[in-house]
């Protein structure tokens, strides 16, 4: 049985099934965890979405961004955009299928793969939290994408602001702020106030920002976090950070980490992708 991490697939359904071949992948002995943006861009989401559904438990999946922006556009919440590749989803005959799969997804896991804690989040985790308080936040927002009140917290989920956790937050300003956490995150400051404008490498912290996972104090630092959506900083392999968004929708490659019962014996696995995108900043991650 092996376990992989797999970094954002942006509806590149062909690279994923190249991967998987190469790792002669099997969903009745292995399993893979995505790490959200399981969709758009690229130019077969559909067929990512119905792969997915079809490994059942062996395949293991984060939301990212771009897959609650596919649950706002189901739900009448926001139009699609001229770049966005989810009309394939929104016509399908089996759409209500594709939808609900989506929104029983979850929004971060921590989980013990071959003897490493791995606290797995589509972008980034507040300085001032630990691993067990990032489960239990993005349960809240879990536990809403699967009830009756998903329409109302998609039109109340956008905004940049509050831009800091507090832990006296409540409604939709506190469901806002853990979204936007794990699945936009990538500068804050050491107080953990978010930035959201900058997309460049970790090199180009705004004044004042760093990376999330360089805060000095992190309360998850103790703990491998494995991350997609930073396609400008590519792969980074730390003993607490895994960095797995290689850019695979904008021409790079689709990359997977075979996880081993050592760290240091861990295997990082690629494949290019056809070209998606046009070339350029991967301005809409």
């Amino acid at each position: 049985m092996a376990l992989y991490l797999i970094g954002d697939l942006q509806g590149c359904d062909g690279a994923l099934q190249r991967l998987l071949d190469t790792l002669d992948f099997s969903p009745s002995r292995d399993t893979i965890y995505l790490l959200g943006d399981l969709v758009n861009r690229g130019p077969a989401s559909l067929q990512v979405l119905r792969r997915l559904m079809g490994y059942g438990h062996a395949a293991r999946c984060l939301l990212g961004n771009h897959d609650l922006h596919l649950l706002a556009a189901a739900h009448g919440i926001r139009p699609t955009h001229r770049l966005d590749t989810l009309q394939g989803i929104l016509q399908a005959p089996d759409r209500p299928a594709l939808i609900d799969w989506v929104r029983q997804q979850r929004m971060a896991m921590l989980e013990t793969l071959e003897g490493q804690e791995i606290l797995m989040v589509h972008a980034g985790v507040l300085p001032g939290w630990t691993a067990a308080q990032t489960i239990a936040l993005a349960a809240e927002v879990e536990a809403v994408l699967r009830g009756p009140d998903l329409t109302a917290f998609l039109g109340e989920m956008y905004g940049n602001t509050p831009a800091q956790w507090k832990d006296g937050l409540g409604g939709a300003d506190r469901l806002r702020v853990i979204v936007n956490a794990l699945t936009r995150l990538r500068f804050c400051t050491a107080e953990g106030q978010m930035e959201f404008d900058s997309k460049e490498g970790a090199g180009a912290s705004p004044a004042g920002y760093v990376p999330w996972f360089d805060v000095p104090g992190r309360l998850t630092a103790s703990t491998t976090v494995a991350f997609g959506h930073w396609s400008t900083l590519g792969w980074t392999g730390r003993s607490d950070v895994l960095s797995l968004d290689t850019g695979c929708v904008w021409g790079g490659c689709l990359s997977a980490l075979k996880l081993a019962a050592s760290p240091a014996q861990n295997e990082l696995i690629q494949v290019r992708c056809e070209q998606a995108q046009q070339p350029g900043s991967p301005s809409g991650n």
